[in-house]
């Protein structure tokens, strides 16, 4: 085996190699910029972190979850054929528009 080959002298530029992982760690616990906290900082920390780590999820997100979850459970509705019927009534000029059921689903919805 070559120096090249040996797992130990291979560089960091390989980043999944444990030579890199262990380059890595010296370098931090060598850099002046990384520090632990103090004991009493973990404490107030921790105690922090107890307090304000905590998400409330309102009712209405709940409910919209909920409805989310029965939706994607409905089966598809194919309405295809629905459309090509209605499409071939328009095209030869058959389609009746229901004018009071066009009116009350419009007034149905403003209000």
């Amino acid at each position: 085996m070559s120096s090249i080959d040996a797992p130990n002298n291979r560089s960091a530029f390989f980043p999944k190699s444990k030579n890199a992982d262990l380059q890595r760690s010296k370098a931090l616990e060598k850099s002046p910029y990384l520090k632990r906290n103090e004991a009493s900082r973990k404490n107030e920390l921790d105690q922090f972190a107890k307090r304000d780590a905590k998400v409330d999820i309102g009712d209405a997100v709940k409910d919209f979850g909920r409805i989310k979850t029965a939706v994607d459970k409905a089966p598809d509705i194919d309405n295809s054929d629905k459309i090509a019927r209605l499409k071939q009534q328009i095209n030869a000029g058959t389609y009746k528009v229901d004018y009071e059921g066009l009116a009350d689903k419009i007034l149905a919805s403003e209000y």
